[in-house]
């Protein structure tokens, strides 16, 4: 949108064209993504791609495949990242809700 800001289309009515807030955009201006997400996106996509390849991988082993193709993390926080996302190995069964019922 700073593009379109650029070339003499005002925001307000960018805005009103993807039906978005003004509000928001100014919001996320102000506060654009941190080099802490970027890497943290990074981290996700390494994660995914090992688990993609291999689903039956747990936490650990994705870490391992992740830093073998350069993106360095802890186990645990490949344990958050892959839990945060629902990538489950898939020799894991999720309970059920009615198991605890």
């Amino acid at each position: 949108m700073t593009e379109l800001a650029t070339d003499g289309v005002p925001v307000a009515v960018t805005c009103r064209v993807l039906k978005l807030a003004r509000q928001p955009y100014y919001r996320w201006l102000a506060n654009p993504v941190t080099h802490t997400e970027v890497v943290e996106a990074y981290r996700a996509n390494a994660l995914f791609d090992a688990h993609r390849d291999d689903p039956e991988f747990g936490h650990r082993l994705l870490a391992d495949e992740a830093r073998e193709r350069g993106e360095s993390m802890a186990d645990r926080t490949a344990w958050r990242i892959a839990s945060d996302n629902c990538w489950w190995n898939m020799c894991l069964t999720r309970p059920s809700s009615a198991a605890f019922r």
